[in-house]
Parts: structure tokens; sequence; C-alpha cells
């Protein structure tokens, strides 16, 4: 009788231990519990974004910023390139910079800061789905792209007459009835003016200055004396006239022959931010899907193929190889004080 309670015994201490490693080796429906995670960092403090984007363009994409980063308070100041590059060449000088996010019109300029050690190196994981030019190292990275063309006023011109190309714009036609931005003000039209010499020499500026063609302080001057009839034809950025198209101005934008200027603006993170997280956040957020949509909103092609171009243009790819004006970034990165020299020379521009 004892023998047999020992046998029980024994064989229900078994059984329990048979239970127990079914249950470890996966007997049941519960999974061990996985490793936590790190919680990602928080995006908060303040952000400055020194910029050429128009001030329209800040306004209505400040909402989509705020919902991505509630935490986050960003500020701005806003410029034409030129204005924005002065500030912060006295900023470097004293060496307090303000800006933590750089968006400017120019890439040679960035080419600049990246020589003097003052960018940030930063290969954001949205990089691998920009199409448009970036720094193989992650110094910078094309953000939007903004395209120098030609645009004139339906009212006074007729299709078949409007120029073709920039070089058009010096011939007896247009004398008194042109004008350029200056790119002594404008980023852009400092590419656009570097480029041109390049293609034509600085025998076009002379011709053109010969011929009338006037010099606006930036694109939106001649944008609305093109408007008003003032000019009949200029050089002038794209998304100033596709802006002002959809309201229903009798302004039509011309694809140059000989080559639309395409200027892929980067942004890209000062090595002296102060909130590097939020920087990098910000960075990546405005390389996505959402943010180029934003972009695009703001009349500019996205970096990425997978966004639409701007309402009223086509898309990039069927004028992107169209002529042969392609900027010299590195020349007009080392060579901006003699170029915008010999421009205010031949132009007498101030």
């Amino acid at each position: 009788m004892k023998n047999r309670r020992i046998q029980w015994l024994v064989l229900a201490v078994v059984v329990a231990m048979l239970a127990m490693v079914a249950a470890g080796c996966g007997g049941g429906d519960k999974k061990p519990a996985a490793p936590a995670k790190p919680d990602a960092p928080k995006i908060s403090g303040k952000l400055m974004i020194y910029t050429s984007i128009y001030p329209d363009i800040i306004e209505g994409v400040k909402p989509a910023i705020k919902k991505a980063f509630p935490d986050l308070d960003v500020q701005w100041f806003q410029a034409g390139t030129e204005k924005v590059i002065t500030k912060l060449t006295g900023e470097i000088e004293a060496k307090k910079v303000q800006a933590d996010l750089l968006m400017v019109a120019d890439p040679s300029y960035y080419l600049t800061l990246k020589e003097k050690n003052l960018l940030m190196k930063y290969d954001a994981p949205n990089r691998k789905d920009v199409t448009a030019s970036k720094d193989t190292e992650g110094y910078w990275t094309g953000v939007r792209i903004s395209n120098m063309i030609i645009a004139y006023n339906t009212a006074k011109v007729k299709p078949e007459d409007a120029p073709k190309t920039f070089k058009e714009l010096t011939e007896p036609k247009w004398k008194n009835k042109v004008a350029i931005p200056s790119p002594l003000l404008s980023g852009s039209a400092y590419v656009a003016v570097g480029v041109i010499a390049d293609k034509y020499g600085w025998d076009y500026f002379k011709k053109l200055k010969d011929n009338g063609g006037k010099v606006e302080p930036g694109n939106s001057a001649i944008q609305n004396k093109l408007v008003t009839g003032e000019y009949q034809a200029a050089m002038i950025l794209e998304e100033n006239i596709l802006k002002i198209m959809a309201k229903g101005e009798p302004i039509k934008v011309v694809y140059p022959e000989d080559g639309t200027i395409v200027i892929p603006s980067p942004i890209a993170i000062f090595s002296s931010t102060t909130n590097p997280e939020a920087a990098k956040a910000l960075t990546n957020w405005w390389l996505s899907k959402e943010g180029q949509e934003a972009i695009v909103k703001g009349w500019m092609h996205a970096v990425r193929d997978d966004v639409a171009p701007p309402k009223g243009a086509p898309a990039l790819k069927t004028f992107l190889t169209k002529g042969d004006l392609k900027p010299n970034w590195d020349k007009l990165a080392k060579q901006m004080a003699q170029i915008k020299g010999e421009f205010q020379k031949v132009m007498d521009a101030k």
C-alpha cells in the first residue's frame, strides 16, 4: 500500500514536469515577450531655417510641419538667396551661425559651405528616393527643383511669335521689351547668368543691354510687369509663372530649345546646429513624399519620381535633357565674385 502511494506520487511529479516542459517549448499560444525597443528621441525645442522659399509657400507648409512635429518650434528667416548668403557670411565670420537648416536656391553655395566644413553629414533615410542632385557624402540633398524659363504676355505676343530660345531675347524684335532678374540679388538668376555666359559668352549680355533689356531685382518684380504688359517677354522662374497662370493671367511658359536651366536647390544641416535630432528629422520629412507634395503645391518640381509635377507643368523628364544649358556647379562656387562683377560691369547693374 505504501509502495503504491509512492508510485502515484512519483507519477504526478513526472506529469507536472512534462507539462512545464511542453509549455516552455511553445506548446501553448503564448510567445516570449519581445525585448523592449528604446524610445525614439523626442523632436522638440527650437529650429531655425534660413530659406529663399517664397513666404506664401512657407505659410502653406507650416500646418503640415506642425502636425508632424507638434512639440517643435520651427522659426524662419526668409529672403532672396543673395540676402540669405550675406546674412550667413557675417554670422560665419563672427562664428555665430544662427541657422540650423539651409534651403536656398543656389546649389553652388553649398559646395563652398562644405569646403569650409560648415555642414553636417547626414544620409537621411528618404535620400534613397531622391532622384535629383545630392552630395555623394550626404552633406546636402536636392529638395526642390526650380527652372529658369522664358515667359511671355499672350495679350501682347502671339504663340508663333514668342521667343523659343534664350538667345532670341537679344534680337531686334525684342528691343525694349525684355527683362531678366538680377544675379546680384537672386540665387536662381546667378545660376542662369553663369550658365548663359558659359554658353554664349559675356557678349550675350552686352547685346541684351544694347537691345534695351532691363535688369529687375528679382523674379517677382518681373512677374508683375509681365502681367501689366510693361515687358512682353522675360527670363524668369517657372514657379512664378505657373502661379499666376493658375489665376488666369495672360502669361505662358516657353521651355527654351537651347535648354531650360534646371536648378535642384538643396537642403543641408549646419554642423553648428544646437538641435541635431530635430534638424535631421525635418530634413528627412522634406524629402518624404508628404514633404515633396508640399513643395509641388508651391509650384516647384519634386525631387522624387513618385510625386506629380505642379499644375500646368509637364513632367521634368520632358525638358530635362533638352538643350545644353547645364550649370557648372564647381565654377559657379569658385568664381562667384568674378561672375557677378562681370555682369555688373556689362549690364551696369546695381
